[in-house]
């Protein structure tokens, strides 16, 4: 697997220094690993976040994030689909979700304020296809269904990829932004 810049970091913790709360330093944590994952299982949740003492609590909130995430994300995309239709596209294929696009400076600015994160260009492919599956939906009338998004959350749900080593490691989460 090629280096993706992320420093190797270890740390080991003792039962003292485990938070028994989310920081905002999780927050923005889970919002860089959205751009690898909008479905994580809590198991993988759990593998990430190991400064954590995990309890229903702590693992309900972080599955509410992604949750959030999610939401933010199909919102956008959605937004932008019946823009582009209002605009007079009709092929799908033509949607593409560049670092220069407008659909990205809303999530990139969402998800990585600071822009201190380089967003993998999976990313935007898995948005790519996002709009033009929403596209696709939406010009067929679809959207008149009320669960026409399922299918939809069903395709994106398994393009996950996998999240770097670097996200691991509890105390490297400032190098991983300067990376």
């Amino acid at each position: 697997m090629p280096s993706l810049g992320l420093p190797s970091c270890r740390l080991s913790l003792t039962p003292g220094q485990m938070q028994e709360a989310l920081t905002p330093g999780h927050l923005k944590k889970a919002k860089l690993m959205f751009f690898f994952t909008r479905y994580p299982s809590s198991t993988l949740l759990k593998t990430y976040f190991l400064d954590v003492q995990f309890s229903r609590c702590i693992t309900s909130q972080l599955i509410k994030w992604f949750s959030n995430f999610r939401e933010f994300y199909y919102i956008q995309v959605e937004k932008f689909a019946r823009q582009a239709l209002l605009e007079g596209v009709v092929d799908a294929c033509t949607l593409q979700v560049s670092r220069d696009s407008e659909l990205f400076r809303a999530l990139n600015m969402h998800y990585n304020k600071g822009n201190d994160f380089e967003v993998p260009g999976r990313f935007l492919e898995v948005t790519s296809l996002t709009l033009q599956e929403f596209f696709s939906a939406v010009r067929a009338g679809k959207d008149a269904d009320p669960s026409w998004k399922k299918p939809i959350y069903k395709i994106i749900s398994k393009l996950d990829s996998d999240i770097p080593e670097g996200f691991k490691a509890a105390g490297c989460s400032q190098e991983l932004l300067h990376s």
